[in-house]
């Protein structure tokens, strides 16, 4: 347990520093009035130098939970997110050392940031592996596919930093449309960590009896009003809501429950800050993005996709289906988590093809590369939580 709460305060720091980190990027961009400076400027090196301190203490959290947990610490949700997070940092650094952007860290922090937070509103308890985890495959499949989707992570950073620089958002257009929608999504995300964090502190709990995908008695705990019950559901507390409609056993309805709450918060907000601002809420990041190299960013946005889909395909899908043969004696079962990790490869697939025989630069790859992370987000959350699968977590 000692090693557990050691993991956990390591986890805490590299948070703090992620956001301290953001903060000294955002006074590199504001501060520097030239290229040079922009590229070099002091408050850079010194955020820099903080991030590289917060990746040290996240890698001392995922080996500290590793030794803790005696098993890769990528087996449920927080686990897997947390280490996502890290992996996103670690190919950050990298290509801030190759191409001094500050740009690029100002997005991809909160990126971090935001998982780390969405990461810790699932049981953080350390649990043992149930029996058809407990192989060397879980880590070698699981980090692999991480360490792939990271590097493609970065590719949708900088494909957002080069939108935000290059469309004109004082105009009615399509880009403009596309691009606040983004933000919009942005602002669902918000939703689920401000809604979640509400209920989380009032202590919210409704509890329900029902009958799971394989016919057998199950409870479960909502943190959330329950909006959808799970399938021939009976409550336990009857002084709570009693939900609306009932799921069917596919439908992991606390989920959805969750989902929508979310959803609704984002929405809340969203139109909240387009009234106080009274113009689209992408303008509010543009200015950070304006002094970024154009050109810069669309090489990193490419050759992102071009090391993290080769990494993807290795993780996601050939170490995927050799598990799964030994699994299940097949390499291919059409379970919603496979068919989504074949999604996301044809795309990035597509991508590629696109970028070296259309000649899709610029704009157009930069519009890919977001779309192509949006995929890999609804894989993880979506298929993950809301669909039921070999691959639900817990």
């Amino acid at each position: 347990m000692q090693l557990a709460s050691i993991s956990a305060n390591l986890l805490f720091i590299s948070f703090i520093a992620y956001l301290a980190a953001t903060l000294f990027f955002g006074g590199a961009v504001k501060g520097a009035k030239t290229q040079e400076a922009y590229e070099n400027n002091r408050w850079g090196k010194i955020a820099i130098g903080i991030t590289i301190v917060g990746f040290i203490t996240h890698l001392g959290y995922f080996i500290t939970r590793w030794i803790a947990s005696a098993h890769a610490p990528v087996s449920n949700m927080f686990e897997f997110i947390t280490a996502f997070a890290m992996m996103v940092v670690g190919a950050f650094i990298l290509l801030f050392f190759l191409y001094r952007t500050p740009s690029l860290g100002l997005f991809a922090l909160p990126l971090a940031v935001v998982m780390i937070g969405y990461a810790s509103m699932f049981p953080r308890e350390l649990t043992p592996l149930i029996p058809a985890l407990q192989t060397y495959w879980l880590t070698i499949h699981v980090i692999t596919a991480a360490i792939g989707e990271a590097i493609l992570a970065i590719s949708a950073v900088a494909g957002l930093v080069f939108l935000l620089k290059n469309v004109d958002l004082t105009k009615r257009s399509k880009q403009r449309f596309w691009l606040e929608s983004v933000m919009f999504t942005l602002m669902l995300v918000v939703g689920f960590i401000l809604s979640s964090s509400t209920f989380a502190i009032i202590g919210y709990e409704a509890k329900f009896t029902y009958i799971n995908k394989n016919d057998q008695a199950a409870q479960i705990v909502y943190n959330y009003p329950p909006l959808f019950g799970m399938n021939e559901y009976e409550s336990l507390t009857p002084d709570k809501m009693t939900p609306l409609a009932e799921m069917p056993p596919i439908v992991n309805a606390k989920t959805l429950t969750t989902f929508v709450w979310s959803v609704a918060t984002g929405i809340v907000l969203y139109l909240l800050l387009r009234l106080i601002l009274r113009r689209p809420v992408a303008t509010l990041f543009q200015p950070f993005a304006k002094k970024a190299n154009s050109q810069v960013m669309d090489e990193i946005g490419y050759r992102s996709v071009l090391i993290g889909f080769p990494v993807f395909t290795l993780g996601a899908l050939i170490f995927a289906m050799i598990w799964a043969h030994e699994a299940w004696s097949r390499f291919w079962g059409w379970d919603p988590k496979e068919v989504w990790a074949l999604i996301t490869w044809l795309f990035y697939a597509a991508y590629l093809h696109l970028r070296l025989s259309r000649g899709w630069e610029g704009e157009k790859s930069a519009w890919l590369a977001v779309i192509g992370f949006i995929i890999i987000m609804f894989n993880l959350i979506a298929v993950n939580l809301i669909i039921a699968g070999l691959h639900s977590y817990a």
